[in-house]
């Protein structure tokens, strides 16, 4: 038996796991120490905390049972040589080498991982895509991100970053997501959500025919007030839900027709939301894939999306150690 340290790195909160990991796709996790990334105050307060909580970790767990490190963490980054490339949500984190930091602390050897890349693996180890060889996990949360299984092996490209699906442009022009208008993140991620209600609330008002929530004096329309109307059968909801999910469908398509992946497994929002979308999905990518691709795939919702985290960065050192499947 082997044990893995993972520390996931998030923009508001960093959680620092120590995990027995067998040869079957079992994560046991023993210990976490979570804390607030306090990313305002810069990389080397930051670092200081994540070390000091890895090295109370060696302390209270034998160091020589520790096969590896893993670390999970939003991009850019450059998976390849374990450099962290100034992520948006990690203000002055220009070019961290975390991997080789860690090696020369600990001596640990340390693999990094982009979050989109590891919550898959957690996925495909222990969610939704277990034991298939050929799956696409999409983030659908706060932005759009995959990552890739293709043949049984994590696709990561030249530079780390395929998957980055977000960026595929699906309209001339539109909500904005990942910096461009009409990109897949704009219409399908949480924000994109939420900028497409804007928009379609605005039309809608124009008409006259204002939406409950504007009655109802909510200034802020997030996805997840949207899918409360929707789920009370409210029919304004429910059709920026359905517009969603036909530029899911359209983006589906295309990943379906390059990939042909067994099983699509999405996360947070299609994990809680997905029976408003599911139908339009469908309906697009009857008319815009292969039928062939499409016989016998499954879309599926995440099953560790409430506790990925914990597991992304663990399973990520897992892989690259061939501690999987």
């Amino acid at each position: 038996m082997k044990r893995i340290i993972g520390i996931d790195i998030g923009g508001t909160k960093i959680a620092v796991t120590i995990a027995d990991v067998g040869g079957t796709s079992a994560i046991v996790l023993l210990d976490k120490v979570e804390f607030l990334t306090e990313a305002d105050k810069g990389f080397d307060y930051t670092q200081e905390k994540i070390f000091a909580t890895v090295k109370e970790m060696l302390k209270k767990y034998d160091k020589a049972t520790i096969a590896a490190i893993g670390i999970s963490c939003g991009g850019p980054l450059d998976s390849n040589k374990g450099i962290i490339q100034s992520p948006p949500n990690l203000p002055g984190w220009d070019d961290i080498p975390i991997t080789q930091m860690l090696y020369d602390s600990f001596g640990i050897q340390a693999f990094l991982q982009n979050d989109a890349n590891a919550c898959a693996l957690v996925e495909w180890q222990m969610g939704a895509g277990q034991g298939c060889a050929n799956m696409v996990f999409l983030t659908h949360g706060t932005g759009m991100g995959a990552g890739i299984i293709a043949n049984g092996m994590l696709i990561e490209g030249a530079v780390g970053l395929a998957g980055e699906v977000g960026h595929i442009r699906l309209a001339p022009d539109g909500p904005k997501g990942y910096g461009k208008k009409g990109s897949f993140e704009g219409f399908c991620s949480g924000g994109g959500i939420k900028r497409l209600a804007a928009l379609m609330t605005e039309q809608w008002t124009r008409e006259g025919n204002i939406p409950p929530w504007i009655k109802d004096g909510h200034e802020d329309i997030t996805a997840k007030l949207l899918a409360e109307y929707a789920n009370k059968g409210d029919k304004q909801a429910l059709a920026v839900y359905e517009k969603s999910g036909e530029k899911l469908g359209e983006a589906l398509a295309i990943i379906v027709d390059i990939l042909n992946p067994e099983r699509i497994v999405l996360g947070s929002i299609f994990a809680r939301s997905g029976h408003l979308m599911i139908d339009s999905i469908r309906k697009v990518l009857e008319r815009e894939a292969l039928p062939r691709s499409l016989s016998g795939l499954q879309i599926l919702p995440a099953k560790t999306s409430e506790f990925v985290g914990d597991y992304a960065a663990i399973a990520a050192a897992c892989y690259k150690i061939g501690l999987h499947h």
